[in-house]
């Protein structure tokens, strides 16, 4: 299966603070040069709108776009590498506007 920047995907998302992981939507933020060239992807997970929110947080606007069922952000702060083989299926893609937010977030995080 091969993902585009800014899909919306399903995966074992592994926890920052232990070892083990939830199975979890999440959003591809790498190009498909990296899944080409090494069979990974960047993935930043998606949590639900209900729970704490960080400055870092980006609202998904399109839920049906999205495949999500319910009011979500994606938590650009948690980013995860993962082999492209793990990925469960695609439900859908962020919106234009949701992915531009995103783009800036991630941005603002690497440069600091």
């Amino acid at each position: 299966m091969s993902f585009a920047s800014f899909d919306v995907v399903v995966v074992p998302f592994p926890y920052a603070d232990r070892l083990a992981e939830k199975r979890r939507p999440a959003v591809v933020v790498s190009s498909p040069a990296l899944e080409k060239r090494h069979g990974l992807v960047w993935l930043a997970m998606v949590t639900s709108a209900s729970n704490p929110s960080w400055s870092c947080d980006v609202a998904i606007s399109d839920l049906h776009l999205s495949g999500l069922p319910a009011a979500s952000v994606v938590r650009s702060a948690k980013i995860a590498t993962v082999d492209t083989a793990r990925v469960l299926r695609r439900i859908g893609k962020l919106a234009a506007k949701d992915a531009k937010a995103m783009k800036a977030k991630l941005r603002e995080l690497i440069a600091g």
